[in-house]
């Protein structure tokens, strides 16, 4: 599995503990993202990743700003995205098992590192049910 990360000035150390938990996993990361806190446009760090997971160069995405707004509605941009905001891990679960979201969005003025990691193991864990939920999810797209 390879999974993208971006992230903005609010994100750097959520990125690294998130880098380290998967490469734990023997995930392959892709690091888009800023490692200072230095000010940044999230955009210039969410294309990238919505783009890999667009064109199947990952797996998934994972996207960091302070409150994960701005990096969700950059991602969803892109047609091949479902990138879900979450701040709890039923919210993490149900985006995948419903949704198929293929990028999270985290918060990170609002959750801790710990919590993130959490969110991203469920993301990585959690499979699509498909069924009824897969009609919905192919009229998601504009094309």
């Amino acid at each position: 599995m390879t999974i993208s990360i971006g992230n903005d000035h609010a994100g750097p150390s959520y990125k690294s503990a998130i880098n380290d938990y998967l490469k734990s996993k023997s995930i392959e990361v892709i690091n888009h993202g800023t490692d200072t806190e230095d000010s940044v446009d999230y955009p210039d760090f969410v294309h990238p990743v919505a783009e890999d997971v667009e064109n199947g160069t990952s797996d998934l995405g994972i996207i960091i700003c302070g409150s994960g707004n701005g990096a969700n509605m950059t991602a969803n941009k892109h047609q091949g995205v479902r990138s879900a905001l979450c701040w709890n891990t039923e919210l993490v679960a149900l985006a995948k098992q419903h949704n198929n979201a293929n990028v999270l969005s985290i918060p990170a003025r609002f959750v801790s590192v710990e919590e993130a990691l959490d969110f991203v193991k469920v993301f990585i864990e959690t499979p699509f049910e498909g069924g009824r939920h897969q009609r919905r999810v192919d009229k998601i797209a504009c094309q």
